[in-house]
């Protein structure tokens, strides 16, 4: 048997540090067994789905090392590898699915649903599907499709006994089929959800090993049920532990950088970030703390993985990375320097930026030191306006990281109105609301264009940047709460001042 795993990311932003993490594992585990690793693009939300963030993924888990031996832009014998290309291939197992009765056509409205849910809240019950429709005949199926009427396919749940299942670090897992929802299959716009996409696709790719985050745990009775339904052998389960931030929450945006490209652009060696996501719940059997991608394969034992929450240190990740930093011979340390200083596709960047406001060459580094690397050290003081109280910036920094972590895209414009929208929504002039924020991201009241250095620094650093200017400002956790209060306020007065469609 060859050892095939694979990764299967969404294209619908930033690639994430998670992505990666789990690529590595998923790498690692096959190439130590010297096995096939598989790039699949899970593209159903096509609302959300973007060409540029595809390529984002492939960039930057090329840039960490981790090569797929199939995927879009390579190819391969069991494509195509985007799942919005193989919605013929859904249909017809959905179609065996409902012709066996293990599945069946829904036509319940989402008021209905709310309804349902809305109940069996009041009640303190699991919330789930509760079967109204499917009991229906084919006749009424067919009666009510030809009419037009808009559908779901969903599977069928036994309404008693357990799923038990194996989890190679985990042992036996039972849960019962009572905590399990009747799973929509088929959305109405005919793309497959992510339960019948991945059960599909991982059995025709010939999928042995799914290593995967912890969360998935509650969704495996699905992918049984499904794999019995098909009549198909189930690969062997491996959950890994999320990643968590110092504080135990998993690892968010909101709370640390999260982005591959952040690294990238912030200076971290990839070797250094592949060492570092390989010391995420396991370890080398001699316990060393650096080591190699290749030395990782040679020694690797999944069962070496623990299932407690690694920790995602950034001080410890900085640390990894000036280890191998001071590794490096003085020219293998000037041409890393060269390359990511004099990236030409971000000097092209800057060029617009500074060239209309230098004198001389040598005044680009004054203009962009805030670009290139941490931007000064802040103070309260630093934010003191003659036009604005301390609660009032903080708000502004606040409304604006809470919208910004809200946003699926990162450019100019969506930046512009973000900000224009909050200032009037908080009855402040436009310059004013953007002092604060001039503060934050570049540590001067006055720099390059606000809007193009944070395109500049990315969604990431600019984020963190803000995080960092309200732990400046000593923002307590009570007054937080009165600030999400006051957010939701203002997103609320931006509805209303919506132009009508």
């Amino acid at each position: 048997m060859t050892v095939r795993t694979r990764i299967a990311p969404s294209p619908t932003g930033d690639p994430h540090v998670g992505t990666a993490y789990m690529a590595l594992f998923n790498y690692v585990f096959a190439r130590s067994h010297g096995g096939e690793f598989i790039l699949r693009i899970e593209d159903t939300d096509r609302a959300r789905s973007s060409t540029t963030s595809e390529q984002a993924i492939f960039d930057s888990l090329r840039w960490l090392g981790l090569q797929w031996d199939a995927g879009p832009d390579v190819g391969g014998p069991d494509g195509p590898y985007r799942q919005s290309e193989r919605k013929a291939i859904y249909q017809q197992y959905v179609d065996q699915l409902v012709e066996q009765g293990d599945a069946f056509y829904c036509f319940c409205s989402k008021e209905r649903l709310d309804a349902v849910r809305a109940e069996q809240q009041a009640a303190k019950q699991t919330t789930r599907y509760d079967g109204h429709c499917s009991g229906l005949s084919k006749e009424e199926v067919a009666r009510r499709r030809e009419a037009g009427e808009a559908c779901v396919v969903r599977m069928r749940v036994p309404a008693t006994g357990e799923c038990v299942f194996k989890d190679r670090l985990r042992g036996a897992i039972t849960i019962p089929f009572a905590q399990i929802d009747m799973q929509v299959l088929l959305k109405a716009d005919g793309m497959p959800t992510y339960h019948l996409a991945v059960v599909v696709d991982d059995h025709l790719m010939g999928i042995t090993h799914i290593l995967r985050g912890e969360e998935w745990l509650s969704s495996v009775p699905k992918h049984v049920l499904l794999y019995q339904y098909l009549g198909w052998p189930m690969p062997e389960l491996v959950h890994l532990p999320l990643l968590r931030n110092p504080d135990q929450s998993k690892l968010s945006k909101r709370k640390n950088p999260t982005s591959i490209t952040y690294y990238r652009d912030m200076g971290f060696l990839p070797e250094a970030l592949v060492n570092y996501m390989g010391l995420m719940g396991w370890s080398m059997p001699d316990e060393a703390q650096i080591f190699s991608l290749d030395a990782m394969i040679k020694a690797f034992d999944v069962d070496r993985i623990s299932t407690g929450g690694p920790i995602f240190d950034q001080q410890k990740l900085s640390w990894l990375n000036g280890q191998y930093l001071r590794q490096l011979a003085p020219q293998e340390y000037a041409d890393k320097i060269s390359t990511w200083l004099v990236n030409e596709s971000r000097l092209a960047q800057l060029i617009p930026l500074v060239q209309e406001r230098a004198e001389r060459l040598s005044d680009l580094l004054p203009l962009v030191d805030y670009l290139l690397g941490n931007r000064r050290g802040l103070a309260a003081k630093d934010f003191e306006h003659k036009s604005l109280q301390r609660d009032q910036v903080v708000a502004v920094l606040h409304h604006t990281l809470a919208a910004m972590d809200e946003m699926r895209t990162w450019q100019r414009d969506e930046l512009f109105a973000l900000c224009n929208g909050l200032a009037a929504a908080t009855e402040l002039k436009v310059r004013d609301y953007l002092f604060p924020i001039f503060v934050a991201v570049s540590g001067r009241g006055v720099s390059l264009p606000i809007f193009d250095s944070m395109i500049f620094l990315g969604a990431d650093l600019t984020r963190s940047r803000l995080r960092d200017a309200l732990e400046v400002l000593q923002v307590s956790g009570k007054e937080r709460k009165r600030l999400e209060k006051s957010y939701q306020q203002a997103q609320a007065r931006l509805v209303q001042a919506a132009p009508a469609d």
